[in-house]
């Protein structure tokens, strides 16, 4: 019988982007791996507009998700929104995390809780990759201040693209093949990986592969670098097929 593992997802209410992009990738796997099943369970923090304001008082709910989402004995958890964590302070996501588990063991589930915005930097190590070019749906400013956190972690930005668009749910509307395009509006001749997708709610699966293929360099976003950690802290091979060099299982 197949092993089955619950991932709880934390994430913004007008998220419409994690709770298909991370099963979409572990369904890719299951179709491969007939000797383990995934289920996904979520738990909402109210935000609508990608402020600094509504961000900050969107995180403070993360800890009421950790204790829903514990009640349900997940696996693992993930805290789904890369830039609620970011613009609280570099090195945030180890704070976060840590509290989050704590909250979560209370409770009586599981420890294992991770960030999409410690899955980032994580992943960025995890390919050797010392710069990278990202593109961001944010405002400026906002994308400022992932750059910074990231740099903060010795990763050199050495382009970047803000795309600008300051509803969430019109990001989570984006047509994930646009990227296939905008890439080409990049300069990532210094970088050593590109970072498609610098948030977790604008699509950009469908076009992780096709763009790697195209450029000839890893290609990495929010998503799959959550997924990268949802694996390995279940101590499960970290291979999801056409996902990009970070999930081809050689990390």
């Amino acid at each position: 019988m197949a092993k089955n593992y619950r991932v709880g997802l934390i994430v913004p209410s007008s998220n419409t982007t994690m709770e298909t992009e991370i099963p979409r990738m572990l369904n890719w796997r299951m179709a491969e791996m007939s000797d383990e099943t995934f289920t996904f369970h979520s738990s909402r923090m109210r935000m609508m507009h990608v402020t600094p304001e509504q961000l900050k008082a969107m995180d403070v709910e993360s800890d009421r998700c950790a204790v829903e989402l514990s009640d349900a004995r997940c696996d693992v958890l993930a805290y789904a929104c890369l830039v609620a964590i970011m613009c609280q302070g570099p090195g945030y996501h180890v704070v976060s995390e840590k509290r989050l588990s704590n909250i979560a063991s209370e409770n009586g589930g599981s420890g294992d809780v991770i960030s999409s915005a410690g899955a980032l930097i994580q992943g960025v190590q995890t390919l050797g990759a010392k710069k990278v070019a990202l593109i961001a749906p944010y405002m400026k400013p906002l994308t400022k201040t992932v750059i910074e956190y990231i740099e903060a972690n010795d990763i050199q930005v050495t382009d970047s693209i803000s795309l600008e668009i300051p509803d969430n749910l019109e990001v989570g509307l984006q047509n994930p093949m646009n990227l296939f395009d905008i890439v080409d509006r990049l300069d990532y001749s210094q970088a050593d990986a590109v970072v498609l997708s610098a948030c977790v709610q604008m699509p950009s699966l469908e076009a992780v592969q096709k763009v790697e293929d195209k450029i000839g360099k890893p290609v990495l976003t929010a998503a799959t670098s959550t997924v990268y950690q949802i694996l390995k802290h279940l101590n499960l091979k970290t291979f999801v097929p056409n996902a990009g060099s970070l999930l081809s299982g050689r990390y």
